[in-house]
């Protein structure tokens, strides 16, 4: 079947089965593979997109359920204003280590600023409770987080930053 999907601003025809999850239809169907796959089961984040603003896993997310929602994909939440703060601030603060999940991880951050432009560290923790990350950069995240909130001053030395409790 054939689906109109709201994606990054612009609009996409893809003729896939309505089952298939978001996931693929934006990586096989669109070439939009900045969303990654990670464990297939929404359960670690690395699949985060926005679905009308809101934080979604693709890989569960049926491509028939989307219908005329607008989609937020990492290709393109640098073209806004908090995904732009987001981004300079992952990369001043060296949040990467192998960077597999850092795209559901900025989308999930992305999501929760948007709703709690300042949020104390217990929003953070809960808002990025369901990402996983195996290197296992959680300080410097919530660092990234609080910086592209104003709520910490950017360019403090890595060695500080990694004891942020």
């Amino acid at each position: 079947m054939t689906y109109r999907l709201h994606i990054n601003g612009q609009v996409h025809a893809v003729d896939v089965p309505g089952e298939m999850p978001l996931l693929w239809v934006l990586r096989e169907s669109l070439g939009l593979v900045g969303t990654k796959f990670g464990c297939g089961m929404a359960l670690c984040g690395a699949c985060t997109v926005h679905v009308d603003g809101q934080p979604q896993r693709s890989c569960r997310l049926p491509v028939a359920s989307v219908g005329d929602a607008q989609v937020t994909t990492i290709e393109h939440i640098g073209h806004t204003e908090i995904g732009a703060r987001l981004q300079k601030a992952w990369l001043d603060t060296d949040v990467m280590q192998c960077g597999y999940c850092q795209a559901g991880q900025i989308m999930s951050a992305a999501a929760m600023l948007a709703a709690t432009p300042k949020p104390s560290r217990d929003d953070i923790h809960a808002a990025m409770s369901g990402n996983i990350c195996r290197c296992a950069c959680y300080n410097r995240i919530e660092t990234a987080i609080r910086i592209a909130a104003g709520l910490e001053p950017a360019g403090e030395p890595q060695q500080e930053r990694d004891h942020v409790a």
